[in-house]
């Protein structure tokens, strides 16, 4: 389906590659060239994220009887990469990937813009790692053979671990060391999976097909098995899912397994930390959709309330240790943590209007993470501080500042009209309207809102209200030309999908709808089982 004729997502996820790699070549000594250098890749991949998404075709999909079913991929690339054992170059876009892919091309830009704020060692591998990461984040979200995403999902945290640990702050190489060990533990654990339902795939298909080599195409591997020409044994299914679920909870920082999180997000420069909290706890929530309720969806029915208990004390923990932080960008960890374990509840509400939200929901946060890490490294330039508590008054110093630093914390707290509310009234609705889960964690769920609302006026109090309490405060500069186009960008994009949901929503919801149908035998024999 691609209208252009070419390899339209190729161009999309190799371009900021081949930036770090122009980078790399360009002379010794010229930080200016090197950062036009990849703010010029970064804004040409973005460009073309948006004409991937202006020429999406979101429907409807289906037979002439009028049958809607979710779309299939879209703007497709297949190379064979590994013929003997099945594995290939296959891209392509759905309502399930669409906006994380026009997220990462969003948000670079900004994370290269970050790099404006102070001086930086060595700002041309910084450049060139930030570039490769957004290539791998790319194909983390475009890649639809199983062995493909796995080497694009540890690729991505390659230059992560070396940006974390080589421009963080003080504790940088014990926080790489753990956001390390942690995220490739699970991920090995994935690929003993990827490599598990491989080999018993193709074993049940060369059964019927003698010489069969086996896939590694996602897509390939659930038609057969909602086909019937493949089953897998409940306890099978179950280690799978398991190991799939391990290396993506850990990814999207579900409680228990946020521990790392709080360190990287709190060490990193603000331009990894834009990457890190914008994007790659996305990875999780992603892949719980895309491979735990594509491949197992009785298993993902069954353990539905249980993941759905560890999100609603996520929820709550992270937002309360949000609320005793006096580091900014610290409150910002635990905030992230309290937000994507919120997405991760209503992934588990298994129903269009819950995994709707939950995408929505990523884009929204990954926009409002962006904002507040800019936000701190403004007044970090200038007091080399980020503890709000020390402020105080700056509405009467910094208006301009101060306003978008309210618009941003409100669409963080829910306020209505901003993109924080409509992510999180659909994420409710559909817990709410779950056969699995319903009022009790929908009450949970809100507890935790109404405690975001709470740290985030606690922050604007402590920084911006009242008199200055610091003299030396008085003189302190409003926001500079970039600095102000930079938040005027994000402040508009909250305020435009707070207004406008359904410039995203359109876009996904066939492909849940076609997920959600697949699903609902599972959740309809999960409820009666439990008696809900």
């Amino acid at each position: 389906m691609n209208l252009l004729g070419l390899p339209i997502l190729s161009l999309l996820l190799w371009l900021p590659a081949f930036g770090a790699l122009i980078i790399l070549l360009q002379p010794v000594g010229r930080p200016a060239l090197y950062r036009w250098t990849a703010m010029s890749a970064a804004l040409a991949t973005f460009v073309v994220a948006g004409i991937v998404i202006g020429l999406f075709y979101t429907g409807p999909y289906g037979p002439a009887s009028g049958v809607v079913v979710g779309p299939p991929l879209q703007f497709v690339d297949s190379i064979a990469w590994l013929p003997a054992f099945g594995a290939s170059y296959f891209i392509g876009v759905d309502g399930i990937n669409l906006w994380l892919v026009g997220l990462t091309a969003f948000l670079a830009p900004f994370a290269i813009a970050a790099t404006w704020q102070r001086q930086t060692r060595s700002l041309r591998l910084l450049l060139a790692l930030l570039l490769l990461a957004e290539t791998a984040f790319l194909g983390v979200f475009l890649a639809q053979d199983m062995l493909l995403f796995y080497v694009f999902y540890e690729l991505a945290l390659i230059p992560m671990v070396f940006l974390v640990g080589m421009w963080g702050g003080h504790g940088r190489a014990a926080a790489a060391l753990k956001l390390f060990l942690y995220t490739f533990s699970g991920s090995l654990l994935m690929l003993l999976a990827i490599i598990g339902l491989h080999i018993l795939h193709r074993n049940a298909i060369a059964a019927v097909e003698p010489g069969y080599t086996g896939t590694f195409a996602l897509n390939q591997i659930v038609a057969d098995l909602r086909a019937g020409l493949f089953t897998l044994d409940p306890l099978v299914a179950r280690l799978l899912f398991g190991a799939f679920f391990m290396a993506f909870a850990i990814k999207l920082a579900l409680w228990p397994f946020h521990t790392w999180l709080p360190d990287a997000y709190s060490v990193a420069p603000t331009p990894v930390a834009i990457i890190l909290a914008g994007l790659m706890a996305k990875f999780g929530v992603y892949g719980l959709i895309r491979f735990n309720a594509t491949l197992f969806p009785e298993v993902m029915s069954w353990v539905a309330p249980v993941v759905a208990v560890l999100a609603v004390i996520g929820i709550i923990y992270g937002a309360l240790i949000a609320f005793m932080q006096r580091d900014m960008q610290r409150m910002i960890a635990y905030a992230s943590i309290s937000h994507m374990n919120f997405v991760a509840l209503g992934v588990m509400a298994l129903n269009t209007i819950g995994i709707n939200g939950a995408l929505f929901q990523m884009v929204a946060h990954g926009i409002m993470m962006a904002a507040l890490l800019l936000i701190v490294a403004v007044i970090e330039e200038r007091r080399d501080s980020r503890d709000f508590s020390t402020l105080g008054g700056l509405w009467q110093v910094t208006p301009v500042y101060a306003g978008l630093t309210l618009l941003t914390l409100l669409a963080m707290a829910g306020l209505p009209g901003l993109s924080g509310f409509v992510g999180e009234f659909t994420m409710l609705q559909g817990i709410f309207t779950s056969p699995l889960l319903g009022w009790p964690f929908a009450i949970g769920a809100a507890i935790g809102i109404i405690l975001a609302a709470v740290y985030a006026l606690r922050v604007f109090h402590m920084g911006f209200m009242g008199e200055v309490r610091n003299t030396a405060h008085l003189d302190l500069p409003d926001l500079q030309r970039r600095e102000l186009l930079t938040l005027g960008v994000l402040a508009a994009a909250m305020v435009v999908l707070g207004l406008f949901p359904n410039l995203l929503l359109s876009g996904t919801t066939g492909s849940v709808q076609g997920l959600v149908d697949a699903l609902t035998p599972a959740v309809q024999a999960a409820a009666q089982l439990n008696g809900w």
